[in-house]
């Protein structure tokens, strides 16, 4: 595809306020989606009210647009997505050209790339990110993330349901690219795509994030504690948290359509048709509580089944991570560490039938390939206690 011709609505830096003593960054995106412009709305109305208080600021707010191109024609992406395009291949193929010879998407990424690693050069502690985002259907607040202590601990402080896991169905979010060089990164979907309280919610979880990151002392952003307090208000009836169990994955030609009237956190039983493709109706194999049903056109993801994650399992994964103990778990039967990177485990299931995966998310571990009688995990990077008191340093992106 063609350049867009269109004047893009937004700068790349839709502001930035660096405070005159060092201390951490925080880096908001909005708009990676371009159908999702509440983000971006959000961090308008913040940085019009934070730039009052720039002589109070320790450390920098960086505010970025995502997806410009997309953003003026108000589509989710015009030739890929996005937020599915942070893997190592496609970074790799990107640094050898530039993006000047690839399409729409890679040159927004290249720009957004740079603008990322700029940041976080310039960054005179540790480095923060918050990925804002609306979904199509209704009822869609929550903040997700990789699965790491300092990640939690940030997330925590936002009061709507916690969705854990995502990074193990979805390939090549920005987060996950951003979270494996020392970044602590979470995203908060604030609700609907056209629903003016995304606009509201989107800018209580900034405010929320500038206090949590320190960059201005309690007294001096009463908006966090607003913003809180509206946030639990609107999550009340919601879980705390979530665990991924399955998803969905349709493309142009499956012409999948969701059953209407269906919305986030409604639970849904087995047996149940919530949709139908070319290959017919799209029926449930397991109860659930179901997230993000695709009410748009573009999108990979038809949906998700999650369910809930009990506060007890929470503070029992704190406590074993806080002890180290994911690192006696090559020694568990069955388990053995990969010759080739020691944050890798392969788990023979025949001998390992005691330990779940279910387990090794309690130690710490994410999934990285399901090979029937082998389950392949890998430890998450910086998931340790002492990045929840001083976040990692992060590292070069580029």
């Amino acid at each position: 595809m063609e350049p867009v011709d269109t004047p893009l609505p937004y700068d790349r830096f839709l502001g930035r306020i660096r405070g005159t003593d060092a201390g951490p960054t925080l880096i908001c995106v909005g708009g990676i989606h371009g159908n999702e412009p509440a983000g971006v709305l959000a961090l308008e109305r913040v940085l019009e009210t934070l730039q009052g208080r720039a002589g109070r600021v320790d450390g920098e707010f960086v505010a970025l647009a995502g997806n410009r191109s997309a953003l003026a024609e108000k589509k989710r992406f015009l030739d890929r997505d996005l937020n599915r395009a942070w893997t190592d291949e496609r970074l790799e193929r990107l640094r050898g050209d530039d993006g000047l010879n690839g399409d729409t998407e890679d040159r927004e990424q290249v720009e957004l790339l740079q603008a990322l690693d700029d940041a976080v050069t310039d960054s005179r502690g540790p480095v923060y990110l918050l990925d804002l985002h609306t979904t199509s259907g209704t009822r869609g607040m929550f903040s997700t993330f990789g699965d790491s202590l300092p990640n939690r601990d940030f997330a925590e402080h936002i009061p709507v349901p916690m969705v854990l896991g995502l990074e193990e169905l979805v390939e090549g979010t920005l987060l996950g690219f951003l979270g494996e060089h020392g970044l602590v990164a979470i995203a908060v979907e604030s609700g609907q795509h056209d629903e003016p309280l995304a606009i509201d919610r989107a800018e209580a979880a900034i405010w929320i994030a500038i206090r949590t990151a320190g960059l201005l002392a309690e007294a001096d952003v009463p908006e966090a504690r607003q913003g809180q307090e509206m946030l639990r208000r609107e999550s009340r009836g919601l879980p705390r948290a979530v665990e991924m169990r399955y998803k969905y994955d349709v493309s142009p030609e499956l012409e999948f359509s969701m059953e209407p009237g269906y919305e986030n956190f409604q639970s849904v039983s087995q047996g149940e048709t919530i949709a139908h493709d070319r290959e017919g109706d799209v029926v449930l194999s397991e109860n659930g509580i179901l997230l993000m049903p695709l009410y748009q056109e573009q999108g990979e993801d038809g949906f998700f089944l999650v369910r809930e994650f009990s506060p007890f399992w929470l503070r029992v994964s704190y406590a074993l991570r806080s002890a180290h103990a994911g690192r006696i778990a090559r020694w568990l039967p069955g388990v053995a560490q990969d010759s080739k990177d020691p944050d890798v485990l392969r788990v023979n299931r025949r001998i390992a039938r005691l330990f779940a995966l279910q387990f090794f998310h309690l130690l710490g571990f994410r999934s990285v390939k399901d090979e029937g009688d082998t389950l392949v995990v890998r430890r998450r990077r910086f998931d340790e206690a002492r990045f929840i008191a001083r976040g990692p340093t992060p590292e070069h992106l580029r």
